[in-house]
C-alpha cells in the first residue's frame, strides 16, 4: 500500500491540466482494486490544488501554519477555562502564518498560470490549521475545506478573575460564583470539544465511505469495458 501511495502522491503535484491523463496512465499499470482506486481519484479544483502545492513544495510554511493554529486553539481553550493564556499573541502569530502561507500559495499558483480566489484560499488554510486533528488527506485535497467547528467555542465567555474587595464575605461569595461559572464554562468547553471530535470522525468516515464507493463504481465500469471489448 505504501508503494501505491508513493505513485499516487506525485499526481497531486502536477498542474491540474495534467492530472487526469497521468491518473489514467497510472491506473493502466495496475489491476483489480488498486486500478479502481486510482481511477476514482478526483482532480483537485484550483484552491485545494494550490494548498496541496504548499504542502508538497513549501512544507516548512505549511507545518508552521498548522503549529500556529494548534497553539491558538490551546490558548483560546485555556482562556475559556479561566487559565492564564496570551490569546492575543497567539492570534497574531496565527495571522502571520496564514498570511505567509497565502502569499507562498499564490506564488506557486502563479507559476502554474492559475489565480485561486484569495479569500477561499485563506479560509481553507485557516480551517486546516484550526482543525481538532491534522487533516488525514494533506497534500491530496480535491475540494475546498471549510471551518471544522472551532468557531463553536466562540460562544463560551472567558472566565473573569475576581477583583479584590474589602468585604471578605462578599469576596468569598464572588469567588464561589466565579468558581461555579468556571466549572460551567469548562463543562461547555469539554462538551464542545467532544462534539468537534465526533463531527471530525463522522466526516472522516463519510470521506472513506465515498472513496470506497467511487472505487467500486470505477472497478465496475472497468469490468463493463472489458466485457464490451470481448
Amino acid at each position: 500500500m505504501a508503494r501505491i501511495d508513493q505513485q499516487i502522491d506525485p499526481l497531486y503535484e502536477l498542474p491540474p491540466g495534467e492530472f487526469t491523463a497521468a491518473r489514467n496512465a497510472l491506473a493502466k499499470t495496475l489491476s483489480g482494486e488498486l486500478a479502481g482506486r486510482v481511477r476514482s481519484l478526483k482532480k483537485p479544483t484550483v484552491v485545494p490544488w494550490t494548498v496541496n502545492q504548499v504542502f508538497w513544495k513549501a512544507r516548512p510554511i505549511y507545518d508552521k501554519l498548522l503549529e500556529r493554529g494548534q497553539q491558538l486553539r490551546i490558548a483560546q481553550i485555556a482562556s475559556l477555562k479561566g487559565k492564564k493564556s496570551d490569546v492575543r499573541a497567539a492570534i497574531e502569530a496565527h495571522r502571520r502564518a496564514v498570511g505567509e502561507a497565502v502569499h507562498r500559495a499564490e506564488q506557486l499558483a502563479s507559476q502554474a498560470g492559475l489565480s485561486p480566489d484569495a479569500e477561499q484560499l485563506a479560509r481553507m488554510l485557516e480551517a486546516l490549521s484550526l482543525a481538532p486533528t491534522p487533516p488525514a488527506d494533506a497534500g491530496r485535497f480535491t475540494e475546498v475545506v471549510g471551518p471544522m467547528g472551532f468557531e463553536a467555542l466562540a460562544g463560551i465567555t472567558p472566565v473573569a478573575r475576581p477583583a479584590a474587595v474589602a468585604d471578605r464575605g462578599a469576596e468569598r461569595r464572588k469567588a464561589e460564583e466565579e468558581r461555579r461559572r468556571s466549572q460551567e464554562a469548562e463543562a461547555r468547553v469539554t462538551e464542545a470539544t467532544r462534539e468537534l471530535e465526533r463531527a471530525q470522525d463522522r466526516a472522516q468516515a463519510a470521506r472513506q465511505a465515498l472513496k470506497r464507493a467511487e472505487a467500486a463504481v470505477a472497478e465496475a465500469e472497468l469490468e463493463v469495458e472489458k466485457l464490451k471489448a470481448k
